[in-house]
């Protein structure tokens, strides 16, 4: 799921609807300080800034080649206390995403799809209705957000039911069947034709997921445990299921979700992860994110023209420092650097996780709040800069 500014679209539920990686496209503001790019102290101050403006905790872990620094600021436990932990799990959100598109194109290498298949090869009959139609549509296309289908996050009643206020209270322990999303998004026109331009779709990600089932025959969860955590040993790294719970260690997850009470601060650690799966269900750690797309772009878990096409990107309409490939975003840092990663929101979270191109230098932080999304980019910036 997909983070953007909460004034652009105005809702709690709407914020993390959006938790796209267009999310973070608002200029960065934390000035180049190469003592604290060099020894971290730069990006602990932009973390402590981003709690002092109201997030309630932050977790991140750095790695590069002076070893792994491990930081936290503010607090796990609005009630307690209890003070933000170094090695929390958290919901990673659209950080899911990048797990997704390494699995597919893992399987376009084994020669087992194309990325220019299209949906109807894949799942015949499903993307019909309303002018949408999925034999105009192509893996590549939903991987790289270009397909023209609606995000069912995007859908009035879907917020309000599963991410706003008494609504997200009441259902926030349902077991959603990812067609259900699927359903969703078809009762809505497509956007535009498929790859006329780029618009960021969790519906994307769910179909990815289906094709991902369907091509393996067995669960896109068994597909990311089999191919990307277990062989990276990604221990703080699993897929929730339709279970409610954080693995130990965590923090407690906090939510604006009353747009009439801006004040109101709610506890939401409990959900069921079905409400994510193959768009945004990962629960994982800053740790294991950094070793993550460590591999992913030091060519650990794919072969080169799958990682060039990863890395082929289109432009975000929304940022001209962003460009969107199959589920990676570059970002460009206010002291002109490109890293590479991927930000993710769940009602509760917000997460980036970032890499250099070269793969030796990564950042990957978590927000256990879900406002206050301006202060991430300085956090990256401080890092890298």
């Amino acid at each position: 799921m997909a983070l953007r500014k909460r004034s652009r679209i105005g809702g709690v539920g709407l914020v993390v609807a959006a938790v796209a990686a267009t999310a973070f496209t608002a200029p960065a503001h934390a000035a180049p300080d190469p003592a604290g790019a060099s020894g971290h102290g730069a990006t602990q101050r932009a973390m402590d800034a981003a709690v002092r403006a109201g997030v309630p905790g932050v977790t991140a872990q750095a790695r590069d080649g002076r070893g792994v620094w491990k930081a936290a600021s503010g607090v796990g436990n609005l009630k307690t206390g209890e003070p933000r932990g170094k090695d929390d799990r958290f919901r990673v959100g659209s950080i899911t995403k990048t797990f997704m598109a390494t699995v597919l194109l893992q399987m376009e290498a084994e020669g087992r799809l194309s990325l220019d298949d299209t949906v109807d090869h894949h799942l015949p009959g499903l993307v019909r209705g309303n002018g949408n139609d999925g034999r105009g549509i192509t893996v590549r296309q939903l991987l790289n957000h270009t397909s023209g289908l609606f995000d069912y996050l995007a859908d009035k009643k879907y917020s309000e039911t599963y991410m706003e206020g008494d609504g997200y209270l009441k259902h926030r322990y349902d077991t959603l069947p990812p067609k259900k999303h699927i359903r969703v998004a078809l009762s809505h026109r497509p956007l535009f034709k498929p790859g006329a331009k780029h618009s960021y779709s969790n519906t994307n990600y769910i179909l990815a997921g289906l094709i991902v089932e369907k091509i393996g025959k067995r669960t896109y969860e068994d597909e990311v445990r089999d191919r990307i955590i277990e062989p990276l040993g990604l221990k703080a790294t699993s897929n929730p299921g339709n279970s409610i719970h954080l693995p130990r260690p965590s923090s407690r997850g906090y939510s604006k979700l009353f747009r009439s009470q801006p004040d109101r601060i709610d506890d939401i650690t409990e959900m069921n992860g079905s409400q994510g799966w193959g768009d945004g269900d990962i629960i994982s750690s800053a740790g294991d994110l950094t070793r993550f797309y460590s591999a992913l772009l030091r060519g650990k878990l794919l072969p080169p023209r799958q990682l060039k096409a990863m890395k082929t990107t289109v432009s975000n309409a929304e940022g001209q420092d962003t460009g969107y490939g199959l589920g990676l975003q570059r970002f460009e840092t206010k002291c002109g650097g490109t890293v590479w990663g991927h930000g993710g929101g769940m009602v509760g979270w917000l997460s980036l996780a970032v890499t250099s191109e070269d793969g030796r230098h990564q950042l990957a932080f978590n927000y256990n709040g879900d406002w206050e999304s301006d202060s991430i980019l300085p956090i990256m910036d401080a890092e890298y800069c």
